[in-house]
């Protein structure tokens, strides 16, 4: 049943990261929701895509996603979703946007699809099934020392919004290279074993919710900054395991 609901999460991601192309680069109108991030027709579009492709293929799953939110009461299947994960990267005509979809069962998720439409990148698991990048199974760096590590994050400021300035400040300083690949391709880099580690000082579970099993099933650690595995923690990092003690001490969390 998990491979059918990973061939299902797949086909869905497919087919409304197909439906952002019809928008990207092409001059989208951006609005700005109430908690300052923004939004666009697209991502209204595509997320309506999503919610009936489950309703009608997955009745009685519940569905927890950025733009309509949750209404999955107390099922036991979860569907979380983002239609797309880095808007304003979308609404700029940059590629590195990404459109998610995850399935928790009884608080855990148990599939993830990570699609990246503009690159022609996906990126993909199922519990105890590995981890694929456009079909071909994937593993994590094995980097040991952080002085060969390369760190991604998505907005510098946010680190020190969020209290976390010298935690990064330590970060930076031991790392090879730090590099702005933001959002969702962040940690899909640090699955795919492109880059080693990605912060994120502030998260949302819909952001990350397909990282929570690609990142373990490729071999490397997705969670919060003190070594817990979890998208509700409001922070999140990926990260290889030969580099992982030593991060999460500078970080703060051992």
């Amino acid at each position: 049943m998990i491979q059918d609901y990973l061939a299902l999460a797949r086909d869905i991601a497919g087919e409304a990261g197909r439906l952002t192309l019809e928008y990207f680069q092409r001059g989208v109108g951006v609005e700005t929701k109430s908690d300052g991030t923004p939004v666009t027709e697209a991502d209204r579009r595509a997320e309506e895509l999503i919610r009936r492709r489950i309703e009608a293929e997955c009745p009685g799953h519940g569905i927890l996603g950025e733009e309509f939110g949750d209404d999955s009461a107390d099922a036991s299947h979860r569907w979380i979703i983002d239609p797309i994960d880095g808007t304003l990267a979308f609404s700029r005509g940059v590629p590195l946007y990404a459109t998610l979809v995850a399935l928790e069962v009884e608080g855990r998720v148990r599939i993830g699809v990570a699609e990246f439409p503009a690159l022609g990148e996906t990126v993909w698991a199922a519990e105890g099934s590995g981890c694929f990048w456009n079909g071909r199974r994937c593993r994590v760096r094995e980097t040991v020392s952080l002085a060969e590590t390369i760190v991604a994050y998505t907005e510098p400021e946010s680190f020190a919004k969020h209290g976390k300035d010298e935690a990064w400040r330590r970060v930076s300083e031991a790392v090879r290279y730090r590099v702005g690949w933001r959002d969702g391709y962040g940690h899909a880099l640090v699955a795919t074993g492109r880059i080693e580690a990605m912060l994120d000082p502030v998260m949302s579970p819909w952001d990350c919710g397909p990282f929570a099993v690609i990142l373990p099933q490729a071999g490397g650690y997705f969670g919060d900054w003190s070594g817990n595995e979890s998208i509700y923690a409001g922070e999140a990092m990926s990260a290889a395991p030969g580099i992982l003690p030593r991060l999460l001490e500078l970080t703060g969390g051992r």
